[in-house]
């Protein structure tokens, strides 16, 4: 008997949650635990693949006791972090390594002389990387290769079930731009990587084998990248929907269907090709904006600057003011992502007077987020030459009233605010429901979508001023802005 409940397993950079879903994905209960990554210096980004396992099952355990059976068990997890395993023993060979890692930047700018064109938040060089760290024999040991949702299935499964879905198969730089079904013999060769160590790549959807290390063993049903979770958490499932989770960076990801987007690595307007789910066999895809900075922002006004003491005094400061005094903040802390994509951009603040205070500061700051949300929406609309009516929104920014106002202004659309703060575990609850018969189809998912708010645009940004701040950031650093991938 069907108990109309899914479990979901949603491992993200600096945590793990474990929830109970209800058929229309509602979350019933769930638990989360802090699991930070190790940075033992700049740019390295590394973390105890064991620990994350353990965390893992444990939640999940726990999360069965309390809601009792569950029909499926769903995976969302960050894209790009690489973890390989030993297949006989399941113990982990070196440390993870994090989507954020940069020890292999200069591994991607060889690469692109040999025609291999990757970059240092994919895996292909990170399982490089991690090989080349073993002795004589590394490449010839029975090993495994996975992300986060590979080897989170492999946990739960007991060592059944080695996949990956084709949403994280895509962002491995490991595969055919167009065919993202296979692997990549070309590039695994020039990698030196075993074809025998990779993953068998599945639909994201569907009955990928048994949770043996849970309580009654229930199927493994959907695995997905976070952002492509997210997507379908908000019920983003028809060619034109699009979303943006603000959380430390920020990501817009647009449905386009079945035909893939007609650049096979970076769009004119600096947009990347994803595949936003497989289903039966069948590919939808899709298109993705990336901010590299977005909440991070908040951080830094918060621990570094001291001007707020959390994260939610930003909104009543900032909404203390009527606007900002003419002063234009540019939130390229890290450089800047589509369209520009110019490594060597740093923030900036314009327009600063004598009377400028910390309200106006802040709210700048806001407004600057906002303004680059806006750009990834204009990037996605040239990219895919689809009008996007309204934005939905998911992340810890959308707790921020005034942030979420400025986004409806400097977009001139409509934002419809995720009912949850994190949509991934949602989507992938809704997607293991589909594969147990929960829903009939993927298009169904669209009818679980009823926004918690709906903000509508209240008066207009001044996006020429804006452009003029952005480029007078651009290229600060100009051995930075020359690195491309």
């Amino acid at each position: 008997m069907s108990s109309g409940r899914v479990l979901v397993v949603d491992v993200g950079t600096s945590s793990v949650r474990v929830g109970v879903f209800d058929a229309i994905g509602a979350a019933l209960h769930n638990v989360e635990r802090e699991l930070l990554p190790d940075s033992p210096s700049d740019g390295i980004v590394q973390f105890d693949a064991r620990a994350m396992a353990e965390t893992c099952l444990e939640l999940a355990v726990t999360e069965i006791a309390h809601a009792g059976p569950v029909d499926a068990v769903g995976i969302s997890n960050q894209r790009g972090s690489t973890v390989v395993w030993d297949r006989a023993t399941g113990e982990p060979v070196g440390p993870g390594i994090g989507w954020q890692d940069l020890r292999t930047i200069g591994a991607c700018l060889t690469l692109r002389a040999q025609g291999v064109r990757t970059g240092p938040n994919q895996s292909a060089t990170k399982l490089q990387w991690l090989l080349e760290q073993l002795d004589d024999r590394g490449r010839t040991r029975d090993l495994c290769f996975g992300t986060v949702d590979t080897w989170v299935a492999w946990t739960l499964s007991r060592g059944a079930a080695h996949v990956t879905d084709a949403t994280n198969a895509a962002i491995t730089g490991l595969q055919i731009a167009r065919n993202p079904a296979e692997w990549d013999a070309k590039t695994l060769s020039v990698l030196g990587i075993p074809p025998a160590m990779l993953p068998t790549i599945v639909d994201s959807s569907g009955g990928l084998g048994e949770a043996t290390a849970l309580p009654g063993a229930p199927l493994i049903a959907a695995l997905l990248g976070d952002q492509q979770a997210s997507l379908i958490g908000q019920g983003c499932v028809h060619p034109g929907d699009a979303k943006i989770t603000f959380g430390t960076g920020g990501m817009l990801d647009l449905v386009l269907g079945e035909e893939p987007p007609v650049f096979d690595q970076r769009g004119p307007a600096g947009t990347f090709p994803i595949v936003a789910w497989r289903h039966e066999g069948r590919i939808t895809w899709g298109i993705e904006a990336v901010m590299l900075a977005a909440g991070t922002n908040v951080q830094w006004l918060r621990d570094d600057l001291g001007l707020i003491s959390n994260s939610g005094e930003s909104h009543d400061l900032a909404s203390s003011c009527d606007d900002t005094g003419g002063v234009v903040y540019v939130p390229a802390l890290l450089g800047l992502g589509t369209p520009a994509w110019d490594y060597g951009a740093r923030g900036a603040f314009f327009g600063l007077t004598r009377g400028t205070g910390r309200a106006e500061i802040v709210r700048a700051v806001l407004e600057g987020i906002a303004q680059r949300g806006a750009d990834l929406v204009d990037a996605a609309e040239v990219d895919s030459g689809i009008a996007i009516p309204a934005l939905r929104v998911d992340g810890g920014m959308t707790d921020n009233e005034t942030f979420v106002q400025a986004l409806a202004d400097a977009a001139q659309r409509p934002v419809e605010i995720s009912p949850m703060r994190e949509a991934t575990s949602r989507g992938a609850a809704l997607m293991a429901g589909l594969a147990v018969g929960h829903h009939s189809s993927v298009d169904d998912l669209a009818q679980t979508w009823k926004p918690r708010v709906r903000v509508e645009p209240a008066r207009v940004l001044d996006r020429d001023r804006w452009r003029e701040a952005i480029a007078r950031t651009r290229n600060w650093i100009p051995e930075l802005s020359g690195i491309d991938f």
